[in-house]
């Protein structure tokens, strides 16, 4: 198998099929997709169960609800491809996204391969281009975060012991930031491929006292590096990342929480952190 793709789901049916349509389209051969049911309550099972009927590209799983870090842990141990690849099931992708980035990654022996993104309206889209970053400090200051742009090289994957946090938002964060201390290699292509769906109920959208995971996240991620010998190496790296994440995006999500309240004890516990 040359890519496993993993798919957690949790209510989404209003899209998985399209999600699903766009993996099953992929001019790829080889690939397997690993779509994780979270215990969803709405019509995304039988969504699932019918599409893994029509294709054994797909395998299934059902779990009980426990979120999406979760559910992408829970797809490690059933991977077979030669590099992974994860997909949000809100989202969809071009058809040849992954044989590109496949080649790319065969070419080089590139633990990670990147491509770039559309931020996906409902009438309209703009689309965001990533620095090529390869230094590891750069990387960890100013590398896109997000999972769903990337393969992974699986036994580089599986050799870092790095997975996502459970019970906490912010996870792409805190796994990305992880992996950067074993990262050997990166690379990239130019295309855009990642139809990233914005929605009103997403966390972008919809603030609350949820925002404040992110202290969590990130004093996760401190302890990690000291925990594994890497502090020292990237303290100064980890310094810009946090002040940048405190002082910018979240900072800006807190001043959006609706109750005032609760923006206001956010603020005061961000800048306090």
């Amino acid at each position: 198998m040359k890519v496993s793709i993993i798919v957690p789901v949790y209510n989404v049916e209003k899209y998985l099929s399209k999600c699903l349509d766009s993996l099953l389209s992929q001019t790829l051969d080889n690939i397997e997709i690993l779509v994780i049911d979270d215990g969803s309550t709405d019509h995304s099972s039988d969504i699932i169960q019918e599409y893994s009927s029509r294709s054994d590209k797909i395998h299934a799983f059902r779990k009980p609800n426990g979120g999406l870090s979760d559910a992408r842990n829970y797809a490690f141990s059933h991977i077979t491809g030669e590099y992974t690849g994860f997909i949000d099931s809100d989202d969809f992708v071009d058809s040849d996204m992954y044989e590109t980035l496949y080649q790319r990654a065969t070419e080089t022996n590139a633990d990670i391969v990147e491509c770039n993104l559309h931020h996906t309206w409902a009438d309209h889209e703009d689309t965001e281009y990533g620095e090529k970053l390869t230094n590891q400090k750069q990387l960890l200051m100013n590398g896109r975060s997000v999972v769903w742009n990337k393969i992974y090289r699986t036994e580089w994957l599986k050799s870092t012991g790095v997975s996502f946090p459970t019970g906490l938002i912010y996870e792409d964060v805190n796994f990305y930031s992880k992996l950067i201390p074993f990262l050997t290699k990166i690379e990239y292509v130019d295309q855009a491929f990642v139809h990233y769906v914005q929605r009103n109920t997403s966390i972008n959208n919809h603030q609350s006292l949820k925002t404040l995971q992110i202290i969590d996240i990130l004093n996760d991620i401190l302890s990690f590096y000291k925990a594994n010998g890497f502090y020292d190496e990237y303290q100064d790296a980890l310094e810009f990342l946090f002040t940048r994440i405190l002082l910018c995006s979240s900072m800006g999500r807190m001043s959006r929480i609706p109750d005032k309240s609760d923006r206001q004890k956010a603020l005061a516990l961000n800048w306090q952190e």
